[in-house]
């Protein structure tokens, strides 16, 4: 059995286009400290989906999401001293 390719995906299977840009593995990059983070959280929560949570599951949840924020605020804090011009206002 011979399988069927639309010509669509024969002509753009390996296009250059759809390589990450160098800007965007950066962006991913720079982000990469809140989607760990993120992770983290989730993970937390996927824990206590088919229980109730214990005070070792609150305290670890609690823990991630004070990560994921800190992660966060890391981040704007970092993006927006490099995006800003000018001087202080």
């Amino acid at each position: 059995m011979n399988p069927i390719v639309t010509v669509q995906d024969a002509v753009t299977a390996f296009a250059d286009f759809m390589e990450p840009t160098d800007a965007e593995l950066n962006a991913i990059e720079r982000e990469m400290p809140v989607i760990l983070a993120d992770v983290e959280l989730l993970d937390a929560h996927i824990v206590t989906l088919d229980r109730t949570p214990t005070e070792v599951d609150e305290r670890r949840i609690r823990r991630a999401r004070r990560r994921a924020l800190a992660a966060r605020v890391a981040l704007v804090n970092r993006t927006a001293g490099t995006s800003l011009p000018g001087g202080a206002a």
